[in-house]
């Protein structure tokens, strides 16, 4: 399994390729986090939080640019008078997209940190993005900062 995760203390990128390692020290402020050794992929490996949703390995913004040049550059051939060409774009991108879909894979993540699962083991399915649980967990992140912050005014 590989897991992709930010330092609650401080956010700095922290990546784990080996399975089984049991603790992680950030380089940045020596937070140390403890990992389950036998991790099986139902609750997140960092925080334990149960709530893991799926989605896809690929970049977003790789997605939005070949969306954005494939209609641009429809645009530019309908302007110019080619239909056909017009139509080819538009539809290649469809297809490519489609693709694109079938060929990439899944990563799990979790809504309280972020922590993006990979390889998982097998049995493990997560489902897909639900908003409501997004928003609640956004709601208790801003909760919990807000307390620090009455904290460190108060003190």
């Amino acid at each position: 399994m590989k897991l992709r995760f930010a330092c609650p203390i401080c956010d700095y990128p922290g990546r784990l390729d080996a399975p089984g390692v049991g603790e992680w020290q950030c380089p940045s402020c020596d937070h140390l986090i403890r990992l389950p050794a036998d991790h099986a992929g139902h609750a997140c490996a960092v925080c334990g939080n149960a709530d893991l949703y799926k989605k896809k390995d690929f970049p977003h913004w790789l997605g939005m640019t070949i969306l954005i040049v494939a209609c641009l550059a429809s645009v530019v051939t309908y302007w110019l008078r080619h239909q056909w060409w017009t139509w080819v774009i538009l539809i290649g991108s469809a297809v490519f997209d489609g693709v694109l879909f079938l060929l990439v894979g899944d990563v799990s993540v979790c809504y309280r940190c972020g922590t993006q699962h990979r390889n998982l083991p097998a049995g493990t399915d997560h489902p897909p993005f639900e908003l409501s649980i997004a928003e609640r967990y956004r709601q208790e992140r801003i909760r919990r900062e807000q307390l620090q912050a009455d904290k460190k005014t108060a003190g």
